[in-house]
């Protein structure tokens, strides 16, 4: 018989429509008194029209583990009564649902990916990544990678990822040529905080740049070309001379050397041998700078060899036991960490974490989820990846301070 007036709950040994409840409330017997059973602890007790009611509890959590297989966790947020608790909060993440339990799924999967970089190698292990490795990096048992775009630098992330760098917490970076550029521009000047809704003629009159609600001064960008300009030349002179062939990380190297500006994350990546790869090197400031140096030797061109880069990469995640990858944003900094893993034997990543807030309805790779790139072959299917779907300058710096922050100062944890 049909009900179309009224809602039903469905309860697994009752079935009550809305109407009944209201007309004859229900009055917990357990709230008085417990269980009649000790046997029957997950039995609840209940009285309509002075009848007894047993409500088996078998179980939800039961059921749901048999559909997700795994277990139920109960939705439940951090308590402000019991005073401020930072590292209880984060750990609250978990339970609360929604973006904040991915992120706490993100939490535990860097978490999971540092504990086997920390594993001790065997020695056979060892002999093994250093015959096939081509870096001065020390072997460990995890190689991570950690991709972001350009924006991140842009924003004060800047300042997370040098931390990464100087740390040497990161084997190896991947980020566009606005994501390489805008950290040497930094060294030169300030960029500022101002808002989405300027006016941009009156800021294009003032020669102010704007990147969201970032504002960026042009004049940097000449200070820019006067530190780009002599090294393109010296690049250009040994290669004529000695047969130097420059790949973009190469470049990225030399750039970071001559910084010799601890603010800057390519001075650590120098400093700590970290390879930082950019295949669209030429797709913004270095472009032009690479442009300008042409334009004075037109018989006399620099040549930046992508294609050794690629192999380095590849040979990078083939040569590592376990691999890691850690994607703020998406784009290049993403799918080229991505196709690297995929010719590891057998295929893909160990583990990884995705942060951005494309949608893959659109088949974007930058919206892909981590399940799309497991049937790539980018990521292993026995591997636990997580995305975040959130803005990173909110996401990025909590998940730094839970997970690679916690390397450095122990006493946090």
């Amino acid at each position: 018989m049909s009900w179309p007036m009224f809602q039903a709950i469905r309860i697994p040994s009752v079935r009550l429509c809305c109407r009944c409840i209201a007309t004859f409330p229900l009055t917990s017997q357990s709230a008085r008194s417990p269980p009649s059973s000790a046997t029957e602890p997950n039995e609840l007790r209940w009285t309509y029209r002075d009848v007894p009611v047993e409500v088996s509890s078998e179980s939800v959590e039961d059921k749901i583990t048999a559909l997700t297989s795994y277990d139920p966790i109960p939705v439940k947020g951090y308590d402000f009564s019991n005073a401020i608790d930072y590292n209880k909060m984060m750990e609250s993440m978990r339970t609360v649902g929604f973006q904040a339990s991915h992120f706490g799924a993100a939490v535990d999967e860097v978490k999971r990916m540092l504990a086997k970089k920390l594993e001790p190698l065997t020695e056979e292990e060892r002999r093994a990544i250093m015959e096939k490795s081509w870096t001065d990096r020390a072997p460990s048992k995890c190689t991570i990678f950690l991709g972001y775009a350009s924006s991140i630098i842009t924003s004060g992330l800047r300042e997370t990822m040098c931390f990464l760098a100087k740390n040497n917490l990161v084997d190896c970076i991947v980020t566009t040529a606005g994501g390489i550029e805008e950290d040497f521009i930094k060294c030169f000047g300030d960029f500022y905080v101002g808002n989405f809704r300027a006016n941009e003629t009156d800021m294009f009159e003032i020669s102010v740049n704007r990147q969201g609600n970032i504002f960026v001064p042009e004049s940097h960008y000449h200070y820019f070309t006067d530190f780009m300009q002599p090294i393109l030349e010296d690049m250009m002179d040994e290669q004529n001379k000695h047969g130097m062939n420059w790949t973009p990380s190469k470049m990225i190297a030399r750039m970071g050397r001559e910084i010799n500006d601890e603010s800057s994350v390519y001075y650590w990546a120098y400093k700590n041998n970290i390879p930082v790869f950019s295949p669209a090197i030429t797709d913004g400031g270095i472009g032009d700078e690479i442009l300008y140096l042409h334009q004075r030797n037109k018989n006399n061109n620099l040549r930046i060899d992508i294609a050794e880069d690629s192999n380095r990469i590849i040979e990078l995640a083939q040569s590592s036991i376990n691999t890691g990858m850690v994607t703020v944003g998406a784009g290049i900094g993403k799918h080229h960490i991505c196709q690297a893993n995929a010719h590891r034997k057998p295929e893909g990543a160990d583990y990884a974490v995705y942060l951005n807030t494309a949608q893959e309805f659109d088949g974007s790779d930058s919206g892909a989820m981590p399940e799309e790139a497991v049937s790539w072959g980018k990521i292993k299917s026995t591997a636990k990846p997580v995305k975040v779907f959130g803005e990173a300058s909110i996401i990025f710096p909590l998940l730094v301070a839970e997970t690679f922050a916690k390397m450095v100062y122990p006493s946090c944890n």
